[in-house]
């Protein structure tokens, strides 16, 4: 009789958990975000760059443009999404009370979408 042997401590054997597979989705999204927001922050570089020195008249037409106007609410949207990414995992390796921690997450995301919310609104305003 050949069996062969499990990693598994007896106690996680008994209960029947394994993994949750949720950490490659989660990492997944924090890389795909990353590699977003390269061009993102190229694009915002270059609008600072020629709105040195601009007047608020000057600066307001360079921002209402339709294809700047995309890429800033493109780069709010996916910056506070990066940003809320990092945070849940600085939490969740450093927070060790679970209760605590998704409270802190559950803060951190309705912090993010609300003040994602208020940027692309305030850009929207300026557009439109």
């Amino acid at each position: 009789m050949n069996k062969s042997r499990s990693m598994q401590t007896p106690l996680a054997a008994a209960r029947g958990l394994g993994s949750a597979k949720s950490g490659l989705h989660h990492w997944w999204n924090q890389r795909m975000t990353a590699v977003a927001m390269v061009p993102l922050v190229i694009w915002m570089v270059s609008l600072s760059i020629l709105m040195t020195g601009a007047g608020y008249e000057d600066a307001l037409v360079l921002v209402s443009h339709p294809a700047n106007a995309t890429v800033l609410i493109l780069f709010v949207a996916v910056g506070f999404w990066h940003a809320m990414l990092g945070l849940q995992v600085i939490l969740e390796d450093y927070v060790a009370a679970e209760g605590l921690r998704l409270i802190l997450i559950t803060l951190i995301r309705m912090f993010a979408v609300v003040l994602a919310a208020l940027s692309i609104l305030s850009i929207l305003r300026v557009v439109l």
